[in-house]
């Protein structure tokens, strides 16, 4: 495909009418019920667009993992701060969280996103990850028990969705259960960052006392968490400091529990959305674990993800240049015809089904494999114990407005239990 100068400058000295961006489309409550059509067009139309306000949008499969792996787009946090900045957005929230942050592995580049990423995967293995499906078998029991125990119907995402993650991780991280009302106190708080940064930071600064204080007593007393092992890989890395440790462990807690309950809430919905595949799992459970992956494609939760050009570089016949930003649309991708046979369609028997869910690359998401394996639990059970769960109400459904995240503020269903 080839592209002309497209700025709003060179149209009218031809005498043309500005393009219409077809980024703002995807701003429409049209699109946030349904982003998949929008991104159809853009995939046909413009695939590596430049919106009014300058920033990139990248729908086609190729184009976004190759953008994954490539260096000339970065993930720094002073990079991304400039870039926003220089587009006029009001950055306190981000850079006082960034700042309080530090340098972590999710807001680097090369070389010291290595290092940092190396103390996370010699403790993060697929063992450990493993290891935890008994217990999360345990936490689901339980809150589906919860659940049914309450009456013949549920808000979805609060009874299981979101309760779930939470409970895993403190678990992996041998965090005491008489703790977890507190820690689940904190990460509402954090998710009201915008709406009020003095609390949002307040609480950040609470949870990360009281990480120090269980690192601390894990140097003592270690045991057969996560921390104590992530406290362990660090005496074999003496360049990694304590607060970088502190910072991996906040990290790595809060990452994956808005990205797990969705995951789950996006499924079971694509699920009762489509009886057919939904019979086709009860009739067949082994089909579980290739269920998730097809319903990460399917309805994907990080919809993008974003990136700065830290170097000039050619995009699909387009050069992004260095200082301004790209959105790698995960979930345009993964509905690319160009890549999966029948991309609208949910097969839970779909073989070749390499998604871009969870990235690509170096910043590939560590947490993927435990999202993905409380999902085949959860999901599991709730097909199984639930035999006539349906969708409560298909017009009450609410998506979340962020562009960037396909999540449901509630999924109301309602069902029939049977035995465990």
């Amino acid at each position: 495909m080839t592209f002309t100068d497209t700025t709003d400058e060179a149209r009218s000295t031809a005498g043309l009418a500005p393009p219409h961006d077809l980024a703002a489309d995807l701003l429409t409550p049209e699109a946030r019920r349904d982003p998949y059509p929008f991104y159809a067009r853009m995939r046909r139309e413009d695939p590596v667009h430049r919106s009014a306000q300058g920033i990139w949008y990248l729908t086609r499969y190729a184009d976004v993992e190759a953008a994954l792996g490539d260096l000339r787009l970065s993930n720094d946090r002073d990079r991304m701060t400039h870039a926003y900045a220089a587009l006029g957005g009001d950055l306190k929230a981000f850079s006082r969280l960034t700042d309080r942050l530090g340098r972590v592995m999710t807001n680097t580049d090369p070389p010291d996103h290595g290092r940092l990423r190396r103390l996370a995967n010699r403790a993060f293995t697929a063992r450990r990850v493993e290891a935890l499906r008994g217990g999360i078998q345990r936490i689901v029991d339980q809150l589906v028990d919860r659940a049914v125990q309450a009456g013949p119907a549920m808000d979805l995402i609060e009874a299981v969705a979101a309760p779930l993650p939470m409970s895993v991780v403190c678990e992996l991280f041998g965090i005491p259960p008489e703790d977890l009302p507190q820690v689940e106190t904190w990460f509402r708080r954090f998710g009201r960052l915008s709406e009020d940064i003095d609390k949002s930071e307040e609480a950040i600064g609470q949870y990360e006392e009281y990480l120090a204080r269980l690192v601390r007593r894990r140097r003592t007393d270690p045991g057969d968490d996560l921390i104590s092992a992530l406290v362990a890989t660090q005496a074999q890395d003496d360049r990694l400091t304590d607060s970088e440790l502190l910072s991996t462990c906040f990290v790595l807690i809060t990452a994956g529990d808005e990205t797990t309950t969705h995951l789950i809430g996006n499924g079971v919905l694509a699920l009762l959305r489509h009886p057919d595949q939904l019979a086709r799992l009860r009739a067949d459970p082994g089909l579980i674990r290739g269920a998730v992956e097809e319903l990460a494609r399917y309805d994907t939760v990080t919809q993008a993800i974003v990136r700065v050009v830290a170097e000039d570089l050619e995009i699909g016949g387009r050069t992004l240049r260095e200082g301004e930003l790209a959105y790698l649309f995960l979930a345009a991708t993964n509905r690319d015809p160009e890549r999966f046979e029948d991309p609208d369609r949910l097969d839970l028997t779909r073989l070749d089904n390499r998604h871009l869910s969870f990235g690509h690359g170096p910043h590939f998401c560590l947490g993927g494999p435990l999202a993905k394996l409380q999902a085949e639990v959860a999901i599991g059970t709730l097909v199984r114990r639930l035999p006539q769960l349906r969708l409560a109400d298909e017009a009450a459904l609410d998506w979340q407005p962020n562009p960037l995240q396909r999540r449901l503020s509630a999924l109301p269903v309602t069902y029939l239990t049977t035995e465990r």
